[in-house]
């Protein structure tokens, strides 16, 4: 323990400062860098108290200061200090009653709002003793009410105690259910994702609150008084719960800037609770932000800036309290600066370039636009019907109802009358089976849909006149399609290339850029499992996380159902279509032949295919590739006419005050650009858009507008398009745009744009040599073709070509729907980001009509 002895400065007695916490927390990195930057300016004694002191002497013999730095923690008796605040009337630099509040999660969401500070929506289930029932509180499948309020899956559960950190995240059915529980660092791990937990918690008292898509990533908030706030960047423990360390085993985080609306809520809240030292989280989400917790004393790691404004600031504060007639301006030279070390890098920041050759020293990449269909599946059944049974909840009752209608059978009691019953009840037996599959109910793959074949008129039962009810109904159960092993191994792999490979920096070069607020990344995906569970994969390796792709999917991948259903634009092209196929199906006679043979009566040919079949089949491939530009369309007027009604087209026009608030620091951070940000948008869909898309830039320059125009495909890459008889899983067409950052903006050469597509798994182990089919069988997996230039080499496509070429088919900007909130999040963007806009405006998909297939 030290003591006061009188020393002066300057004429003056020094300050004296006590440190009233338990040893623990001054021993503390941080706090020691603070205390003794505080010392170096030589105006003031530091007084540390101990714990002996603390926990056992009488307050009255506790050392007399004039500033008291005290805060709760473990062990703490904060009454004590109170009592001993109250004797000696120390300056303050936290007030010690309002720490009670941070105690109690509710007193905490009480006192931000009524300093107006916006908090998620939130209710309370209050619980005098452990699993009381409650009538105000009721909870479904999907959801939880309280006092009338819904809460949707995914909400967040929190204990009303604030010393308890074990915070639950519950998913919804339609992502595969499940809970994430969130909870302090515990070595590399801060949460742990439970697939088979999915009711809530009743043991005690809990808050219910909406779940804010944050991109994966969590801001944290440091306050030193009112008029300074220093924010972080870190990877949310949402996502997959491992912790991100530098090579000195600290976690890595990034500094970034606060809005002035930031600024202004974190004086609010150190205002609030009257703690001028104080952390809190931020989450940023939908262009807007809110607070989710409150911390109390929290002091930056790791950071030297921070030490020199933190030690600064609160210089200022103790003079002004104690000592106002001196000067408080700071000293040309900080009095530590001589010998401080240089502040250590945090290991993330490569030099690299991405793909070779493809962008110079002066280019710098803006924009990635990227489409991709889902990865390998299994089998499945495709019956168009209307009416749907999906949820968990819908599929049990079914599988009640099943069980009950299932006839318990023997053989030898039936009769040539009871036939017909015994086929039905097999075919139950068989949904029954299909149904059961697994145990239980999770994940997003079997649904069953109904279909009434007949109808009836019946007196309604208000007795005003008849209506339609059905009497007989077709039910068809839907199964398979699922995402393979291989499929998500494919995604996660194609992943983790984009990382290395699509981005400057080497792969870590991504995931600062996307830590600091500099990478807007947006993950859209249609509804159907596989294609959900093939972004969540992707995401896993692009943005090297871990865990279960639940939380992954639920945290980046923003669903969206019309990216394969409705087509209201192209209904005319698509009758007209119909029409075609039916004539060229049923045009010809039809081939009388028998299945069987002479030799082999009892052998049938279950196929019904013509004895000449081995003969016909080359021919038919053939006349099959060159008549139909693989599958979809008939001739390039259709595939353009088609392409134009919307398979693609991107995101509508975003609010631009969304895109531009959010900055890295970079004074603090240790990045070589720090003013380049990257917009990136991945669209995980089905083969038919990506051909739809690829059918634009292969025939764009064939619209009468742009007659003379040369392709933006250049002859070669045309020519490999017409071999490729099929996109395979994984298969991709990416859309790159780099900066000239020597040029005028006005330059066309400003902007340039690169066009790569891969063909996917488009690898048979058959077609291989032996070594490399054993790698197949044994891996399980077909690799992934590597991207092919679709343009030639040195070639230059600048932004203002491009739009000219594919301004014709793109969707009116009156017809665009209301953008839909995705759950990733938007970084950074200058004043010139409306140039960004340009490109990326051509490329969303159409919310409100998509594909005309089932998807692949």
């Amino acid at each position: 323990m030290g003591g006061g002895d009188g020393e002066e400065i300057r004429g003056h007695k020094k300050i004296t400062v006590g440190v009233c916490v338990m040893e623990k927390k001054v021993f503390s990195a941080p706090m020691g860098q603070i205390l003794d930057r505080l010392k170096a300016f030589g105006e003031f004694e530091i007084i540390h108290f101990g714990d002996k002191v603390i926990l056992e002497e009488p307050i009255e013999s506790w050392p007399i200061c004039d500033c008291l730095i005290a805060f709760y923690s473990s062990g703490y008796p904060l009454e004590k200090a109170e009592a001993y605040a109250a004797l000696r009337k120390p300056f303050l630099v936290n007030e010690l009653d309002p720490q009670r509040l941070l105690h109690d999660r509710r007193k905490v969401y009480e006192r931000l709002e009524m300093y107006g500070i916006p908090v998620p929506r939130y209710a309370l289930v209050n619980r005098e003793e452990p699993y009381q029932e409650l009538d105000y509180f009721i909870e479904e499948e999907d959801y939880v009410e309280v006092h009338g309020n819904r809460f949707w899956k995914p909400f967040v559960e929190k204990p009303v105690n604030g010393d308890n950190h074990s915070i639950m995240i519950y998913y919804p059915s339609s992502a595969g259910g499940g809970m994430k529980n969130l909870f302090r660092k515990v070595g590399n791990r801060s949460s742990e994702f439970h697939p088979d937990v999915r009711r809530v918690r009743r043991d005690g008292s809990y808050i219910y609150e909406e779940f804010m898509p944050t991109g994966g990533t969590d801001v944290k908030v440091y306050t030193v008084g009112p008029e300074y706030a220093h924010a972080e960047a870190r990877k949310s423990p949402v996502v997959d719960g491992v912790v991100m360390r530098n090579p000195d085993g600290k976690e890595v985080r990034y500094p970034v800037l606060l809005t002035p609306n930031e600024k202004q809520m974190a004086r609010e809240v150190c205002m609030a609770f009257r703690q001028a030292v104080c952390g809190f989280d931020l989450l940023r989400s939908d262009g807007c932000s809110y607070v989710c917790d409150v911390n109390g004393w929290s002091f930056v790691k790791n950071s030297h800036k921070y030490y020199d404004d933190a030690a600064c600031v609160l210089r200022k504060m103790f003079l002004d309290a104690k000592a106002p007639h001196l000067s408080s301006a700071i000293p040309p030279t900080l009095p530590w600066k001589v010998n401080e070390p240089v502040q250590p890098s945090e290991g993330l920041t490569r030099i690299g370039s991405g793909l070779i050759g493809t962008f110079g020293q002066s280019e710098e990449l803006r924009c990635v636009i990227v489409v991709i269909r889902h990865g390998d599946r299994t089998p499945k059944q495709k019956v168009k019907l209307k009416t749907k049974l999906k949820s968990a909840v819908q599929l049990q009752d079914l599988l009640d109802a099943t069980r009950m209608l299932v006839p318990r059978y023997r053989p030898g009691r039936g009769s040539d009358s009871e036939a017909e019953d015994l086929e039905h009840a097999e075919k139950l037996r068989q949904v029954k089976a299909v149904l059961e599959e697994g145990g239980h109910f999770s994940g997003i793959y079997r649904k069953v849909q109904l279909k009434p074949l007949k109808w009836v008129r019946v007196p309604k039962s208000n007795g005003e006149g008849e209506e339609e009810r059905p009497v007989e109904a077709l039910m068809v159960l839907k199964y398979g399609g699922v995402l393979t092993h291989a499929g998500r191994k494919q995604a996660e792999e194609l992943g983790r290339y984009f990382r290395y490979n699509m981005y400057p920096g080497e792969g870590t070069g991504l995931l600062r850029l996307h830590s600091t607020y500099r990478h807007d990344l947006k993950i859209y995906s249609s509804d159907e499992g596989r294609v959900q569970m093939s972004a969540a994969a992707f995401a896993k390796g692009l943005l090297d996380l871990e865990g279960q792709l639940t939380p992954i999917l639920v945290s980046l991948v923003s669903k969206d159902s019309s990216m394969l259903d409705g087509l209201d634009n192209a209904n005319t092209e698509m009758e007209e279509a119909k029409a075609r196929l039916n004539d060229v199906i049923t045009s010809g006679e039809r081939r009388i032949h028998t299945n069987g043979t002479s030799k082999c009566p009892w052998m049938t040919d279950g196929a019904g295919l013509p004895s000449n079949a081995f003969e016909l089949l080359p021919k038919l491939t053939e006349k099959d590739d060159k008549e139909s530009p693989p599958k979809f369309f008939i001739n390039t007027d259709d595939t353009r006419r088609s392409s134009t009604t919307s398979e693609i087209s991107m995101d509508p026009d975003e609010d631009d005050d969304k895109e531009t608030k959010y900055r890295l620091d970079p004074k603090y951070a240790n990045v070589k650009t720090p003013e380049r940000h990257v917009r990136t948008r991945l669209y995980f869909t089905s083969e038919s858009h990506i051909h739809s898309l690829m059918n634009v830039l292969r025939y764009c320059n064939l619209d009468e507008s742009l007659q003379g125009e040369d392709s933006l495909i250049c002859q070669s890459a045309l020519e490999r398009l017409y071999k490729t008889k099929e996109l395979d899983y994984m298969s991709y067409i990416v859309i790159r745009m780099f900066e000239n950052t020597e040029v005028a903006l006005e330059d066309p050469k400003k902007f340039r744009i690169e066009l790569t597509f891969s063909r996917g798994a488009d690898l048979s182990p058959l077609e291989t040599n032996d070594s490399k089919a054993a790698s197949l069988h044994q891996e399980h997996t077909l690799p992934i073709m590597g991207p092919e230039r679709l343009q030639e080499l040195g070639s230059y496509l600048t932004l203002e070509k491009m739009e000219k070429m594919i301004r014709p088919f793109a969707m009116p900007a009156e017809d665009f729907p209301p953008p839909s909130v995705p759950a990733g999040f938007s970084g950074y963007f200058s004043k010139s980001a409306s140039v960004l806009e340009r490109l990326v405006n051509l490329w969303p998909f159409h919310k409100n009509a998509a594909a005309h297939t089932n998807g692949k």
